[in-house]
């Protein structure tokens, strides 16, 4: 079987060794090469294909706001990201919001074309180091959101992340539309209850629990 294909990367000479590299594939068919994200989305909208290969950082949307926006409009294309590098961060979000593959351009190409044969066939592809760390990533973060929701109320969690992110109380307060008194009080409550003492310690807090 034939794997239709779309790549997209807003470098003309990683666009011509993708091509090249598949055009000596016998099972991969390219049906469209872009350098844009807009155009990238109405090759994928009228050609319909297995799979579409995005790059990460393209001019305009990046690939994951292009792949966010084929995943709501429910494309049966399956998306693989092809990036120079990605935080964990973002690692995670690629994966939460449905990319099936992720492969780095500084490893060997013809992993490229692996990548896209078992993304094809319905699994998922990411190197296995990063893998290994985004799963970390991934474990931490549940486990920090199950031990928070167990302890705090969500007036309180919103508040815990609000504060970690580094938004003084009169920021808060104005966002959740509740008095700097009320922010103190939930404070207080959520430095109870976590046992910590300080805005820098509840900091400290949602980076080991991988919420911030």
């Amino acid at each position: 079987m034939t794997i239709r294909l779309v790549i997209c990367d807003h470098h003309p000479l990683i666009l011509r060794g993708m091509s090249e590299l598949f055009r000596n594939e016998n099972d991969i068919e390219i049906l469209a090469s872009c350098t844009r994200d807009e155009e990238t989305l109405e090759a994928v909208r009228r050609q319909r294909p297995d799979v579409v290969i995005l790059d990460f950082r393209m001019p305009g949307k990046d690939g994951l706001a292009t792949a966010r926006e084929l995943l709501v409009e429910r494309s049966p294309s399956r998306i693989i990201i092809y990036a120079a590098e990605m935080t964990e961060d973002q690692l995670v979000e690629a994966f939460r919001i449905g990319v099936r593959g992720i492969v780095f351009k500084e490893t060997d190409p013809a992993l490229l074309a692996l990548c896209v044969r078992k993304v094809h066939a319905g699994e998922q592809w990411i190197e296995r180091e990063k893998a290994m760390q985004t799963l970390e990533r991934l474990l931490r973060r549940e486990a920090g959101l199950f031990e928070i929701s167990s302890l705090l109320t969500r007036r309180e969690r919103d508040i815990a992340k609000m504060v970690a992110r580094g938004l003084p109380n009169k920021q808060i307060a104005a966002q959740l539309f509740i008095s700097e008194g009320t922010v103190k009080s939930h404070l207080h409550n959520i430095y109870d209850k976590l046992n910590l003492n300080s805005r820098m310690a509840l900091l400290h807090y949602a980076q080991q629990k991988g919420l911030v």
